[in-house]
């Protein structure tokens, strides 16, 4: 049994309100939700933290280099500006997979560059409410 850490950034807590359109109906809850799911159906235990900070982030990483087996994250806007956290998730030891419930390749260009892509160990993008199911399914297999 493994613990996984699910990690969530800025307006994430927002879901279900903020543009829906694009994000869907489904809630951060709900979607906690769904990834505890996939993650004790493999026998895992997950823990969740939600911040609009990037140092709370990157803290998160650090400290979980020797807690957490592996880890999912939507860094929301810091995916694609925070050289910090991308750093602290290349020294986490642990298998990293980066979720996105929009496909930021389809979007404005400047979501089109991913600081965390380069050094997690997978992405799932464009799948909605069903990415963090994807992710979670992607990180128990690595996890064995």
């Amino acid at each position: 049994m493994a613990v996984i850490l699910l990690l969530s950034g800025p307006s994430l807590n927002l879901l279900g309100e903020r543009e829906p359109e694009l994000y869907g109906t489904a809630t951060l809850d709900d979607l906690v939700g769904d990834a505890r799911s996939v993650a004790e159906a493999h026998g895992h235990t997950l823990e969740h933290l939600q911040t609009a900070r990037e140092d709370g982030l990157v803290d998160a990483v650090r400290r979980g280099s020797t807690k957490y087996a592996g880890m999912v994250i939507n860094a929301a806007h810091f995916t694609h500006t925070s050289a910090s956290l991308a750093e602290a998730v290349a020294a986490f030891e642990g298998p990293t997979v980066e979720v996105h419930i929009t496909n930021p390749y389809a979007r404005e260009e400047w979501r089109r560059v991913s600081m965390l892509s380069p050094v997690v160990t997978g992405t799932v993008a464009g799948f909605g409410r069903k990415g963090y199911r994807l992710a979670l399914e992607a990180l128990c297999e690595l996890l064995g």
